[in-house]
């Protein structure tokens, strides 16, 4: 079966337009199902500024579909493929807006910290969705929601997600090897997990109605053994201590 988009039978009178070369202003006239076209006038590759990529981002017949790829998409399809992943978990967690909503923050906090500590966002990101999704087979094989049966169990259920959108092997093994581990990493870790672990803590941390009675200097101080990025510990010195 083709794909509707690409199907010419479902194409309107939109589906073949004009427009200007970005690089030199020579009109270009693209075709819908145009990944790219070379400009005849100083023969710069374009890429179609009205295509949708967005299936692209997790199909894996998307070469076949599209044809090759654009080289500005390739590099963001793993960046684009987060969006699929926050989907997934939507629908795998279903009616536990509680769930959905931490993965949301966390995701959040870490889309915030990985930024500044230059980690790979598409790792971070995609891993934050699904740093508790095994929370579902933890009620029900332990009758418990701890972290560390929510640890057993989100390696599984985040595998058998990622081979279900098509994802890279590579991508699925980091992410499968982030969920899996909960705890503190270790001082000479990898980024992407102290980025998660970060957000993680200040997503909890962030949903106390107050810290204890301890004063700003010294909290701050505990902040920064609790935390283990620099991004970290100044994002959570700005939620939890400035906007208290």
């Amino acid at each position: 079966m083709k794909c509707p988009g690409q199907d010419t039978q479902y194409w309107n009178k939109e589906a073949i337009f004009e427009t200007e070369c970005p690089e030199c202003g020579q009109p270009m006239e693209f075709f819908k199902d145009d990944a790219t076209r070379r400009c005849s006038n100083c023969h710069k590759k374009i890429v179609n500024p009205n295509m949708d990529f967005g299936c692209a981002s997790y199909c894996k017949f998307a070469e076949q579909c599209l044809g090759t790829l654009p080289e500005e998409f390739v590099a963001k399809r793993d960046d684009l493929f987060k969006d699929r992943v926050a989907v997934e978990m939507k629908r795998y967690l279903g009616a536990d807006f509680k769930r959905i909503g931490h993965a949301a923050k966390v995701a959040n906090f870490a889309e915030k910290i990985g930024k500044k500590e230059k980690a790979n966002l598409p790792v971070v990101l995609c891993a934050a969705y699904l740093y508790d999704i095994g929370v579902k087979n933890a009620l029900e094989k332990y009758g418990s929601d701890m972290p560390e049966y929510i640890e057993k169990e989100s390696p599984e259920v985040a595998e058998a997600l990622m081979k279900k959108m098509g994802a890279k092997k590579e991508l699925t093994a980091e992410i499968i090897e982030i969920v899996g581990n909960h705890n503190r990493p270790a001082e000479n870790g990898g980024l992407n997990q102290k980025v998660l672990y970060d957000a993680d803590q200040l997503t909890y941390m962030s949903a106390c109605e107050k810290k204890a009675d301890v004063d700003d200097i010294e909290f701050a101080a505990r902040l920064d053994q609790i935390f283990m990025t620099a991004a970290g510990k100044e994002l959570a010195r700005q939620v939890l201590i400035e906007t208290q």
